[in-house]
């Protein structure tokens, strides 16, 4: 059986290129059956994975979400794998946003394809996060080809997503279309909805048409992330992919600083000062216990939900709980414990991944 040797791709973040290697790995045993035998190790000064396999789907390599660059091991040498790439917008969607509080982009990439992979339809795929901050899992989410949706609280995140994403897609000559419009309900303005559109297949004066090329959408909500389903009405998502803050702004103990970044009123919130008191009054399980039934609500069938917390403000034993409360079924076995890594002293991160029954 052929030994193959996969490079990561180096985190800047030094906290999280240490847990990488543990990380692809369980990433690769989960969404990968064809792959045996897979070891951590290291090629010169580059982390890398080594599997065995008769036949690759290179497609699922190219989906990791620290791949590199893979080879063919044969003798002393490595040849490489013509291994696609998927990506249908740059890299640098992600990677140009600086500010405090922004959940690693690798780790992002990593949480959208293990919820992704659970589901078993054609995209593109419509992702809600509905803690959205500033839009890194939306973004994530059209690189990736899919759509994106959001709801977020903080109106200073929502018009810096809102900036960011005009001026990128106008520098980068794409076609699109992005506006902001008032959100109103029996005559009262509730809030703000961003409404965008990408048309990757559309050319430009100086770029070629794109043919196959999806069109992409995105849309945005201010207000409440326990309002989601009363925003979105009767809009079901194939997949609920969100990074729970880590401690403040939901009155935990613990500080809110994601991988990268520490400021808590960076990143996304349940909501404002409305429903029975300030959000810093409510801990990280009050607010996952209210609003993950909702979510629920929002999932299509077969859809799945993906989630990722601070194990210090909340146990993996309780959130189970609330996951099997609100009708989901959650991974937690082998390979799918492997993902707990420690962010900084008062943060160590975990995740889970939930099917519809």
């Amino acid at each position: 059986m052929p030994t193959y040797v996969m490079l990561l791709n180096p985190s800047a973040n030094r906290v999280y290129r240490q847990a990488t290697a543990a990380l692809a790995a369980a990433e690769l045993t989960v969404t990968a059956p064809f792959a045996s035998e897979i070891a951590a190790g290291r090629i010169g000064a580059a982390d890398a994975l080594s599997f065995r396999a008769d036949d690759i789907d290179e497609l699922v390599l190219a989906a990791q979400s620290a791949h590199l660059v893979t080879f063919r091991q044969e003798g002393d040498l490595l040849r490489p794998v013509d291994v696609p790439d998927i990506s249908v917008l740059d890299d640098d969607l992600l990677t140009i946003p600086k500010y405090q509080g922004k959940t690693n982009e690798g780790f992002t990439r990593l949480l959208l394809h293990l919820t992704l992979s659970q589901i078993d339809r054609p995209g593109p795929l419509e992702v809600l996060d509905p803690l959205a901050g500033r839009g890194t899992t939306l973004l994530a989410a059209w690189q990736a080809g899919h759509h994106g949706f959001g709801v977020e609280a903080d109106e200073k995140a929502f018009e810096a997503l809102a900036s960011y994403l005009k001026t990128y897609l106008r520098t980068k000559r794409i076609r699109h279309t992005a506006q902001i419009t008032p959100v109103r309900r029996e005559g009262r303005t509730l809030g703000r909805r961003l409404d965008a559109e990408v048309r990757l297949s559309e050319a430009t004066h100086d770029q070629p048409a794109r043919p196959g090329m999806p069109t992409l959408r995105m849309s945005v909500f201010t207000g409440d992330t326990r309002d989601s389903a009363a925003l979105y009405g009767r809009k079901k998502f194939d997949a609920i992919v969100t990074d729970a803050p880590y401690g403040v702004v939901h009155g935990a103990e613990q500080r809110d600083v994601n991988a990268g970044g520490a400021s808590a009123s960076a990143r996304g919130r349940a909501g404002g000062s409305g429903r029975g008191g300030s959000q810093r009054n409510r801990s990280a399980q009050t607010l996952l216990t209210e609003a993950i039934p909702v979510w629920r609500g929002q999932l299509k069938a077969g859809g799945a939900l993906g989630i990722s917390w601070n194990t210090h403000t909340l146990s993996r034993g309780r959130l189970l709980e609330i996951i099997s409360q609100a009708g989901l079924q959650a991974h937690d076995e082998g390979p799918w414990r492997q993902f707990a890594h420690r962010v900084d002293a008062s943060i160590n991160r975990d995740l889970l991944v939930a099917i519809t029954p």
